[in-house]
């Protein structure tokens, strides 16, 4: 990037995109934005903000090779402003898909802007609005060329190792949703580690057990600190409810569901990023019939109540008496019955 051309379209300019203008102008790079709300406080701050769609501006502000990146949900959005904008781009100029958008989608994509001669790249962008802020992290698919051309911008609003180049278009998608099915396998594992903090028999305070672990533990990470700071209600709306007051509906933009159903199509055993897909359409509360069903087939077999039962409960704390493990039912027992039988002289 040099000095006489430090300048960057950004198409979308929410909490990802406003963020990353934000952060561009305060390193001196000029920003011409676009969106379909008035953004002031982006104005104060040095971005120069447009009406969504008025792409005849961003030709005329911007130099060639010009660099837009996206800032777009995914789906047929991505693909009505990519037409709109290849109306406008000349050969040479660079589009970066900046949101969770399928990988083969955006090989399709790329294959379109390149009819035109227009770079596409397929812009993984990780860390949410405050990394955003501050340096995000980039895995970055597409032809190499149009990659050295955006590589400059990306380099300056990543963090220190925050830029990859993937290679062949659409692999930055495919690693940054990898990325996010690994993502959601964390995120269950710390859940179900709340879980068990908190049906644990000790009256330990989960804020502490949270900041201990961000200090040199074997778990530490950004999502650890987290929740930490959640529990705390460190940088959050001093409105942000207590722990127990969350509701326990999660919602999500459905991208690991594809990443299931690719592993799936390939054979690939990914179990924990699959249940914790699982786990998450538990919190809706979509099952109502099947429970039900399991009911009134337990109530046929075994005349199992329906519903709550307390004498049923109490079993299900009661009802195993011995508790060893199988090393200590050997020690106890040279019969025991989970020993292999040697029948090498029958």
């Amino acid at each position: 990037m040099s000095g006489e051309n430090r300048e960057l379209g950004i198409v979308g300019l929410g909490k990802i995109g406003g963020n990353l203008a934000r952060q561009a102008v305060g390193k001196d790079i000029r920003v011409v934005g676009f969106d379909t709300a008035d953004r002031p406080d982006l104005d104060d701050a040095g971005v120069e903000v447009h009406d969504a769609g008025e792409y005849d501006t961003l030709v005329e502000e911007l130099e060639t090779p010009r660099v837009v990146y996206l800032s777009l949900p995914a789906g047929g959005l991505i693909d009505s402003e990519l037409d709109a904008l290849l109306d406008h781009l000349d050969e040479g100029d660079v589009v970066m898909d900046g949101g969770n958008s399928f990988w083969r989608d955006s090989m399709r994509r790329e294959e379109r802007a390149w009819e035109e001669g227009v770079y596409y790249l397929d812009t993984g962008t990780s860390g949410g609005p405050p990394r955003a802020s501050e340096g995000a992290c980039f895995m970055v698919g597409g032809k190499e060329e149009g990659f050295e051309i955006a590589e400059p911008y990306l380099d300056t609003l990543s963090v220190d190792g925050g830029l990859l180049y993937a290679g062949r278009p659409g692999s930055g998608h495919f690693v940054k949703l990898v990325h996010n099915g690994i993502e959601f396998g964390m995120l269950q594992s710390i859940a179900e580690g709340v879980e068990l903090l908190e049906a644990g028999d000790f009256d330990v305070d989960l804020a502490d057990v949270f900041h201990n672990w961000s200090n040199g533990a074997v778990i530490e990470s950004w999502l650890v600190e987290l929740m930490e700071k959640g529990l705390r209600k460190e940088d959050q709306q001093s409105d942000a409810p207590d722990l127990d007051e969350i509701p326990h509906y999660i919602e999500d933009t459905g991208e690991v569901n594809w990443l299931v159903q690719e592993a799936f199509k390939g054979e690939t055993p990914i179990p924990v990023i699959s249940q914790s897909v699982i786990e998450l359409f538990k919190s809706r509360g979509n099952q109502r019939h099947a429970p039900r069903a399991v009911a009134l087939m337990r109530h046929g077999f075994g005349e199992h109540p329906f519903g709550e039962d307390e004498h049923i409960r109490e079993e299900r704390f009661t009802g195993r008496v011995q508790n060893d493990v199988r090393h200590e039912l050997r020690d106890q027992d040279d019969m025991d019955p989970l020993r292999p039988v040697d029948r090498s002289d029958d």
